[in-house]
């Protein structure tokens, strides 16, 4: 897989499912990859120093592992696959002179939604997890999400409501993220939303793409709310 600068890139999805016969399903979705290079952290000479990644990719990792666990005691009336994509963060550098397209993100998201682990495969709908694990963070409804999935994006944060999560996720109109999810509407047609906490106002988390991506980063309370609320959402489906 050619990156934006040509480096072939040896990328590899993970794939886990439940109940895989079941016609009807949700797809869960989080990239395991991390940013090569924290280009966006304020010292300059750490441009070229890979981020460690706890929140921007570890976190959804770590939500759905947990998932995982819930959902092997004890199975919910529909099919669930976890699919962890690779080589999402592995758009052009900052300093990259050529043009910066949105297709150099996401790319084993794209790569899935063309050729899926399952021919024909299709999804009730998908839930993208993406820095769900930093401090104070606050969820919006994607700007993505609301248009190709505006019906995903109330039910979930209504679940979270029911949680008496509604400090963290928020019913409010957030930014447009080029993220995986993106390509899994486009090109596999099933209706995902993006939960990341991103709006105009704050952009992404404190630390996004720097080399303090790390577990001082990471608050169990987040990770708990996101965790519970998508739980929810898997059992309350018939």
């Amino acid at each position: 897989m050619p990156a934006y600068d040509g480096t072939l890139l040896k990328a590899r999805n993970i794939i886990g499912s439940y109940q895989p016969e079941l016609k009807k399903r949700i797809a869960l979705f989080a990239h395991w990859d991390t940013r090569p290079w924290a280009d966006a952290d304020p010292n300059a000479k750490n441009h070229y120093t890979a981020v460690p990644g706890a929140n921007d990719g570890a976190s959804g990792v770590g939500v759905l592992l947990e998932v995982a666990r819930h959902l092997g005691e004890q199975l919910p009336q529909l099919g669930v696959d976890i699919i962890l994509l690779d080589v999402e963060d592995y758009g052009a550098h900052q300093s990259y002179k050529g043009s910066h397209k949105e297709e150099y993100w996401g790319m084993g998201a794209q790569y899935w939604a063309r050729n899926p682990h399952v021919a024909g495969y299709r999804a009730r709908f998908g839930i993208l997890l993406d820095m769900v694990g930093g401090k104070a963070a606050e969820f919006r409804y994607e700007s993505h999400s609301e248009e190709f999935a505006s019906s995903v994006n109330r039910k979930v944060w209504k679940a979270a409501a029911r949680l008496g999560y509604e400090q963290t996720f928020v019913p409010k109109r957030g930014g447009y993220v080029t993220d995986d999810h993106l390509f899994v509407n486009r090109y596999a047609g099933i209706p995902t939303i993006d939960i990341v906490p991103y709006s105009e106002e704050a952009s992404f988390f404190e630390y996004w793409h720097t080399v303090k991506d790390d577990m001082d980063a990471i608050d169990k309370g987040t990770l708990t709310a996101v965790g519970q609320t998508v739980l929810q959402v898997i059992y309350n489906e018939k």
